[in-house]
């Protein structure tokens, strides 16, 4: 899986500049090479950029693996913004849309974090207790989406493959079609809750329907 600075195509992402950076590196797993990430108090993820037509492919495969959950965590409060896992997909969506209160949030947070702020985004997330298939805006922004894919420990310290119709999945998150997808990310983080876990991701990859 192409997924970090020593892979061709991935860069880091700093969503919160304030805080140090999860570790990342490559390793084996059964025989396969796939990301793991170690956040400690940390949050920063990987993010590969790259314009996708969800009418040509709008499946979105990866798998992943956490070793727990983050135990404090609670997606509907600032302090408690933290996933064991998760997986971003960030949208073309055009500026020009949006009211212009919000136009002025993403550029007063761009001036002061100093990186482009997506103006959509989905986040697949591993939760500690929010039901699954549950979609929540993000604590921080309502231009971000958390759809709860995996909650609690039931399926810790194993493989977990997923397929997700991200054209649809926009639909139910934003009630409009989507525009094309720009990136998709990865991130482990618990800089809000101060924890400690480990996750991995493997197969990361867009197909048709």
């Amino acid at each position: 899986m192409p997924a970090g600075p020593t892979v061709e195509g991935w860069r880091p992402l700093r969503p919160a500049p304030n805080a140090p950076d999860t570790a990342y590196a490559i390793v084996d797993d059964g025989g396969a090479r796939v990301l793991r990430a170690q956040a400690d108090g940390s949050m920063s993820g990987l993010v590969h950029e790259a314009r996708i037509e969800l009418r040509r492919t709008p499946i979105l495969h990866w798998r992943w693996k956490v070793a727990s959950v983050v135990a404090d965590a609670d997606l509907t409060r600032r302090t408690g913004d933290d996933y064991a896992a998760r997986v971003y997909v960030l949208f073309d969506y055009p500026s020009q849309r949006l009211p212009l209160a919000t136009r002025a949030k993403l550029a007063l947070a761009e001036t002061l974090y100093g990186q482009r702020i997506p103006t959509a985004a989905l986040n697949y997330v591993w939760d500690n207790r929010a039901p699954v298939g549950s979609i929540h805006p993000n604590a921080y922004t309502d231009r971000a989406r958390m759809i709860v894919l995996r909650s609690g420990s039931d399926a810790a310290g194993r493989w977990v493959d997923e397929r997700r119709d991200v054209a649809a999945d926009f639909r139910a998150a934003f009630g409009e079609d989507p525009p094309d997808v720009i990136g998709v990310a990865v991130a482990t983080d618990t800089d809000n809750t101060g924890g400690r876990v480990v996750a991995w991701y493997g197969d990361v990859e867009w197909r048709a329907r």
